[in-house]
């Protein structure tokens, strides 16, 4: 075959293996954001206090760090695809399970299940674009990666908006979109990579080994949950009706997703622990800045929506770096700390800054947002002093 030909092949294998992975996480996008708002929802009809909604929302970050370390041996086992394909046909079943099992008690089983397969998708998409991507271009696949993840999480409010939240509509076509998600997977079945028998390290390892790539995720799962759940909450207590505050959710949405590229093709220029530093430090500053914008709601429009962006490439960068300082058969492990820590971060972060809020009010929501990336900033520094070459 000639050199060119070959080429393409190769390049052409590479797009459908790297779009099989991003198929799968956009998934999971699809599956968070559907299910927190419409499950509430739901209970709320059955008469639950919001106590338990809370609780039974908590089951799906419980879920993950119990269950997502054990995943990598799975895969071993069974193969990449067969898990990928086993979490989408769970996830998918049990969306329709919900609506059929109309029961609390049920619905805490059914939410365990759903968030294995949901951290089973994340965790091995997260390795095979971590193992598929380019070198060269890890920063730049990684942030089409998280665009796609954010562009995830906008379809479920859409489908409610469109399906409303009653009846069989909202879950069946939640559970057509998974099911939708094996063509692409089926197609690259013969491309996933392989994962050892080995044991591999343990989980303070990877900790020791990329502190600066495993605490992005521990840090952004606490500012995005944190900053989502808070952030209205926040707009409340400066005056605005709920509408308005709802909106400041999405001008911090929006900066998510518009950041994602060029912060992971910036990644790929120059090293990475630097630009997670600037990500660090731009978002504390931005933090700090909320306060002053607070009296004027487009300029506190226009601060989180660049305050948004800016924290939201944590994530981007801090895979991109994972993937690059760890390889091989290990990186599946490292891919499973990275998720545990981002749901450890998820579960910490709305206490920590709803804390700060009522210890403060309502400033003290900006000021522990300040002092989570201060914290982030200070770990990468000194993982910059102790290692200066990347």
């Amino acid at each position: 075959m000639p050199a060119q030909a070959q080429g393409e092949t190769e390049d052409g294998s590479r797009f459908a293996s790297i779009a099989a992975a991003i198929t799968c996480v956009a998934v999971v996008g699809i599956g968070l954001s559907l299910t927190i708002p419409l499950l509430s929802i739901e209970m709320e009809r059955m008469g639950a206090s919001s106590t338990l909604i809370g609780i039974n929302t908590a089951v799906a970050g419980l879920a993950a760090i119990l269950t997502v370390p054990f995943v990598p041996r799975l895969a071993a086992r069974l193969g990449v695809v067969r898990l990928l394909v086993l979490a989408i046909v769970s996830g998918a079943a049990c969306l329709v399970a919900f609506k059929l099992l109309p029961g609390i008690a049920w619905w805490f089983v059914l939410r365990f299940v759903f968030s294995m397969s949901l951290g089973a998708l994340f965790v091995l998409s997260e390795f095979w674009i971590n193992a598929a991507a380019p070198p060269a271009r890890r920063g730049l696949v990684m942030g089409i990666y998280a665009t796609v993840l954010a562009l995830g999480f906008a379809v479920g409010p859409t489908l409610l908006a469109m399906l409303g939240t009653r009846g069989f509509a909202p879950y069946l076509a939640g559970s057509g979109l998974f099911l939708v998600a094996l063509i692409p997977l089926v197609l690259a079945r013969g491309l996933s990579p392989v994962i050892g028998h080995g044991r591999g390290r343990s989980f303070s390892a990877y900790l020791r080994l990329a502190p600066a790539a495993t605490m992005a995720a521990l840090v952004y799962g606490a500012v995005e949950t944190g900053g989502f759940a808070i952030l209205p909450l926040y707009g409340l207590r400066l005056g605005y009706d709920a509408e308005t505050a709802a909106g400041l959710v999405s001008a911090l949405a929006l900066g998510n997703v518009m950041f994602q590229i060029p912060f992971g093709w910036l990644a790929d220029r120059v090293d990475r622990r630097l630009v997670l530093l600037a990500a660090a430090l731009g978002g504390a500053l931005g933090s700090s800045l909320i306060p002053l914008a607070s009296g004027s709601f487009p300029a506190l429009l226009i601060l989180l929506f660049l305050w948004g962006g800016i924290a939201g490439t944590l994530y981007t960068v801090g895979l991109a770096h994972l993937g690059a300082t760890i390889r091989g058969p290990e990186l599946a492990g490292a891919n499973a700390a990275f998720v545990v820590l981002y749901n450890v971060g998820l579960m910490l972060g709305p206490p920590i800054i709803g804390g700060g809020m009522d210890l403060v009010p309502p400033q003290g929501f900006a000021y522990s947002l300040t002092l989570l990336f201060l914290a982030y900033a200070g770990v990468v520094a000194l993982r910059l002093v102790q290692q200066p070459e990347a």
